[in-house]
This record gives structure tokens, C-alpha cells and sequence, in this order.
């Protein structure tokens, strides 16, 4: 009997990981949108964290070059907040709402 649960156990393990590989590989495609100052400036992330695209308004080029580096900044950093929200968000929903370990992250995130 204890051999039928262990084998019930390793196939819902590797159901487990074939659902978190899929998962991994659309969030690694899925792309959000960070903007500052009101859609000024916007950044487009991959959930890999790299950036695919950059928007800048005309009307802040114009502008002070230290106004201008920390609106590309705050940018960066709401996307960057966006993909983790959405990485959380996808695996609360793969683990039914079961808590992860404090500072578990996907394999590909930094």
C-alpha cells in the first residue's frame, strides 16, 4: 500500500513540474507596461526582465536630463514590480493559495 501512495505522490510531483515548466515559459514571453509621470515615459519588460521597448513623450525631451533619468527609472521600476506581481499572481493559482517559502522565486528570475 505505502508503494501505491509513494507512486501517487511522484506522478502528482511530476504533474506538478510540467505545469510550473509551462508556466515558467509564458511568464518568460508575457510582457507588461511600466509608466511614470502620468505615461510620459513607458518601458515594456518581459517577465525575464528584460526590456523590449521605451517610450518617450517628445515633450520631456525638452525637459531637465535629471527629470528625464528619473522618469525612465521609476518606469523601469513599475514593470519590474508589474512582472513580480503577475510571477506571484500565477503561482498562487498553480499552488492552489499555498504559501511559498519566504524569497522563493522561478527559476529565471534574478
Amino acid at each position: 500500500m505505502f508503494k501505491g501512495g509513494m507512486d501517487g505522490l511522484m506522478k502528482q510531483a511530476q504533474e506538478m513540474q510540467g505545469k510550473l515548466q509551462e508556466m515558467q515559459e509564458a511568464m518568460a514571453s508575457a510582457e507588461v507596461t511600466g509608466e511614470a509621470g502620468a505615461g510620459m515615459v513607458s518601458v515594456v519588460m518581459t517577465g525575464r526582465h528584460d526590456v523590449r521597448r521605451v517610450h518617450i513623450e517628445p515633450g520631456v525631451l525638452s525637459e531637465d536630463k535629471a527629470l528625464l533619468e528619473d522618469l525612465l527609472a521609476a518606469a523601469v521600476n513599475d514593470a519590474v514590480r508589474k512582472v513580480e506581481a503577475h510571477q506571484k499572481e500565477a503561482m498562487s493559482s498553480l499552488t492552489g493559495g499555498m504559501p511559498m517559502p519566504p524569497g522563493f522565486k522561478f527559476p529565471f528570475s534574478a
